[in-house]
């Protein structure tokens, strides 16, 4: 027997012992440092390594890694597909670091032949599999009654197709449109809160620099109050991230955090195509999760607000297992596709819009650039080549195959994730 490829091994932050996990058979312990050196020189007294498959002989291995491909293509194939509907990528918000002012898009409005296209086209192209929307932009809530309306025939088309439909916005418009929201089947809302109001204020301004904080907020209680699930975002860079205390004081004092129709998530503000902050104010991925580590230690009250996935730690954490081996982390043209108010598709959110990333169109008539969606498909970790001999291969999938892209020209290059670092702080903090 070997020691598993598969094997991810990290010191446990602040502590003298380690941590190892093995995505491949779904194994994780906490070691001391004598065990360690046991594990290192393949010694196994008592059968524990080889029964949890640290140690393994490399056929067995082989074989288990095959099994496991086979069940995730499986599953994925079976898995919900999100569709995202672009109706306008015009916005009433000028926040200091937006990616997608970079971009020219087509000057045109969303009819109502588009939509019934895009209905049409996921109804024949999707047929068969479980799916739903999210109405992504720009901003889609843009105040003005042309805006409702067109909204409002997107919302009656989807109760028509019976699916569930998400709203990403940005907030300021929310207490306009609820009467409309609660006409369709909302799977969530998610809005994006800076920081509290005197920093978030700070990046999130409307033309003209006006505040928008009071007006999201109130947003947020009149939607939970209707019974709409609230997914709240905050976008962090070196200049807010010391804001996630006072945020997360200010949402559990609001009761937000009591709520089970309020979740939360960390954006990480970065270099996707274009970003308005300078590099020296964004953090990689291992950086901002150090931040956060220290954050949580300072004030651990912020877990009630939002609680970090150090790779996969939480979820070990909170269901006492490993996830399935992840072969691939990157939905695009698989479980994720995007549609705009011009008829184009594109792959994901991180390219829509984008000049040059086009895939095909559903309107005026339905095209696809089959042999550049298959590269996107066929994407995972056994066709990258840095992918085949990483250790943390099965935690990571790979990456955004859009950011690999955009750095090195090709989908089938890595974007590589701080695997070891996250899950040296995230054993740190779930398994102290």
């Amino acid at each position: 027997m070997e020691l598993s490829k598969y094997n991810i091994i990290v010191p446990v932050a602040d502590s003298d012992a380690f941590f190892i996990v093995n995505p491949l058979h779904k194994s994780g312990d906490l070691i001391s440092a004598g065990e360690l050196e046991l594990l290192q020189q393949e010694a196994d007294p008592d059968g524990e390594f080889a029964a949890r498959g640290y140690l393994i002989a490399p056929e067995k291995e082989k074989k288990a890694f095959k099994y496991a491909y086979f069940d995730f293509q499986e599953e994925r194939d079976q898995d919900e597909v999100q569709l995202f509907f672009v109706p306008n990528y015009s916005c009433n918000f000028a926040c200091s670091y937006c990616y997608q002012e970079g971009y020219e898009p087509v000057r045109q409005p969303l009819s109502e032949e588009v939509t019934d296209a895009f209905f049409n086209y996921i109804a024949v192209h999707f047929a068969g599999r479980k799916k739903y929307i999210t109405v992504f932009g720009g901003e889609p809530l843009l105040p003005g009654d042309k805006q409702r309306q067109l909204i409002a025939y997107l919302l009656q088309r989807s109760v028509e197709a019976e699916l569930d439909i998400a709203f990403v916005t940005n907030g300021y418009t929310l207490t306009d449109y609820i009467d409309l929201l609660k006409t369709a089947s909302i799977r969530e809302i998610q809005v994006t809160l800076d920081g509290t109001q005197e920093i978030h204020d700070q990046r999130r301004y409307m033309h003209g620099k006006l505040p928008t904080f009071r007006r999201i907020v109130e947003g947020i209680d009149a939607c939970l109050a209707a019974g709409l699930q609230i997914n709240l975002r905050m976008v962090v860079d070196k200049d807010n991230i010391d804001n996630l205390a006072d945020l997360s004081r200010f949402a559990i004092e609001k009761g937000w955090t009591k709520s089970p129709l309020f979740k939360t998530q960390i954006g990480r503000n970065y270099e996707l195509h274009v970003c308005n902050s300078s590099p020296d104010r964004l953090f990689d991925r291992a950086t901002l999760y150090a931040h956060l580590y220290k954050l949580l230690q300072a004030h651990p009250y912020i877990a009630e607000f939002y609680k970090p996935a150090f790779s996969i730690a939480k979820f070990i954490a909170e269901n006492g297992s490993l996830p399935a081996p992840l072969f691939d982390s990157c939905p695009a043209c698989k479980t994720e596709w995007a549609f705009d108010y011009t008829g184009t598709i594109y792959s994901c959110t991180a390219t829509v819009g984008k000049k040059g990333e086009e895939l095909g169109t559903f309107y005026p008539k339905v095209s696809l650039k089959n042999e550049v969606v298959e590269e996107w498909q066929n994407r995972d970790i056994t066709t990258i080549e840095q992918c085949k001999s990483c250790d943390v291969s099965l935690a990571c999938g790979g990456g955004c195959a859009s950011v690999a892209k955009n750095k090195n020209g090709h989908v089938n290059t890595p974007d590589c994730r701080p695997v070891k670092e996250l899950l040296s702080l995230g054993a740190a903090w779930y398994f102290k």
